[in-house]
C-alpha cells in the first residue's frame, strides 16, 4: 500500500511571463480600442488559460480591507465561526475544513466564507427554491466582515462584466454578447484560509488539483503564494504573487463555448511557507438558465458533433457542487 510520503509534491518552478502574461486594462478603460486586449486574451487562453490583469479598476484599499477582514474572521475561535456555518440551501456562510473533497483526494485543507449575489427572501427565484439563489449570511456582531466582503464583491462583479467584453471580442462575437446572461448571475466570492503544510502530497493539499466550474475566476492572492497550475505540456508551475495584479483563469464552460480551443487548466494550492495563507476568488457564473453550447465559429467541419454537449449553466454548477461538496437542492433538503 502506498503512503502519503510516496506522493509528496515538490515545489514547482516559477511560471514564466509567457505562461502567465500580464494584461494591462488601463488603456482600454481610458478609452483605447479593446482589440489589442482581446488578442492578448486569446493567446493566453489558448496556451494556459491563466493570466494576470493590472490597472483592473479594483482599488487596492478595497483589496486590503477584505484581506484584513478575512484574517480577523479566521482568527476567531472555531466555535464562534461555526455559528455561521454554511446554509446548504443558499450556499452562503462559513464552510469549515473538510467540506470540499475532490475524487481521489483527501478533503481540501482550507476553510472559507462564501457570499454571492444578495437576493431578498421574496425574490421569485428564492421563493421558487432555485439552487444557489438567496440572501447572504452575515453575523450580526461582525459588521466589518459584511462591509469589506461586500465592497470587494461589488467591484469584482463590475470587473467580471468588463472581462466578458474582452472574451466576446476574442471569440469574434459582439462585445456585449455575454452580458445578456448577467441579469442575475450566480457570482460567488469566497474568503479562503489555508493553514501551512510541512509536506504537501498529491492526496492532501490546500486545494486538490481541479478546474474551476463556471466561466471566469478573478483571484486576489496574498504575498504568501501557493497557487500552482499545470501547463499544457503537463508541468506544474507556480503562479507568483505580483503586486497590483489579480489572477484570472477560465472555467469549464469556456470549453463548451469554444469546443475545447480555450482551456480551463488544472490548478492546485500547496502552502509550504509555514505561514497562514489567504486568497479571495470571485467565481463569475452566468444566470442559471444560460444556454451554453458550442458557438458556430467553433463547430467541427463535416457535420462532426462538438466535443461537449449543450448544458444549462445552473445545472452544470449544481452538479459540480454535488460532486465535491455534497451540495443539495432545496427539494432534496426537504426530502431529507
Amino acid at each position: 500500500m502506498s503512503t502519503d510520503a510516496e506522493h509528496q509534491v515538490a515545489a514547482p518552478r516559477r511560471a514564466s511571463p509567457e505562461e502567465m502574461p500580464i494584461l494591462d486594462l488601463g488603456p482600454w478603460l481610458a478609452g483605447a480600442s479593446i482589440d489589442a486586449l482581446a488578442a492578448q486574451f486569446r493567446a493566453a487562453c489558448t496556451q494556459t488559460g491563466f493570466f494576470y490583469v493590472k490597472n483592473h479598476g479594483v482599488p487596492q484599499s478595497v483589496i486590503d480591507d477584505v484581506f484584513e477582514a478575512a484574517r480577523r474572521y479566521f482568527a476567531l475561535p472555531p466555535q464562534e465561526r461555526m455559528k455561521d456555518r454554511i446554509d446548504e440551501r443558499f450556499r452562503r456562510g462559513f464552510m469549515p475544513t473538510g467540506v470540499t473533497r475532490h475524487p481521489g483526494h483527501k478533503p481540501d485543507l482550507k476553510e472559507s466564507y462564501v457570499m454571492g449575489l444578495d437576493l431578498p427572501q421574496d425574490d421569485p427565484d428564492v421563493v421558487a427554491g432555485r439552487p444557489l439563489h438567496g440572501p447572504n449570511r452575515w453575523p450580526d456582531d461582525k459588521p466589518w466582515l459584511r462591509e469589506a466582503a461586500t465592497g470587494y464583491f461589488d467591484h469584482t462583479l463590475v470587473l467580471g462584466k468588463r472581462l466578458l467584453r474582452i472574451v466576446a471580442v476574442a471569440l469574434a462575437l459582439p462585445e456585449d454578447f455575454f452580458l445578456q446572461y448577467t441579469r442575475k448571475p450566480m457570482v460567488l466570492t469566497n474568503l479562503y484560509h489555508y493553514p501551512p503544510q510541512a509536506s504537501p502530497t498529491n492526496l492532501e493539499l490546500g486545494a486538490a488539483a481541479h478546474t474551476d466550474y463556471g466561466t471566469l475566476t478573478i483571484l486576489a492572492q496574498d504575498p504568501i503564494g501557493g497557487l500552482e497550475l499545470q501547463t499544457r505540456a503537463g508541468e506544474w508551475v507556480g503562479a507568483p504573487y505580483i503586486e497590483g495584479t489579480l489572477v484570472i483563469n477560465l472555467g469549464d464552460l469556456i470549453k463548451v463555448w469554444t469546443n475545447g480551443q480555450y482551456v480551463s487548466n488544472l490548478h492546485r494550492v500547496a502552502n509550504r511557507t509555514g505561514r497562514e495563507r489567504y486568497s479571495i476568488p470571485t467565481f463569475f457564473n452566468f444566470d442559471y438558465d444560460t444556454p451554453v453550447a458550442c458557438l458556430p465559429q467553433f463547430l467541427p467541419e463535416g457535420g462532426v458533433p462538438p466535443q461537449y454537449p449543450p448544458v444549462k449553466s445552473g445545472d452544470w454548477l449544481v452538479n459540480r457542487f454535488q460532486a465535491v461538496q455534497g451540495y443539495r437542492t432545496p427539494a432534496e433538503l426537504a426530502d431529507a
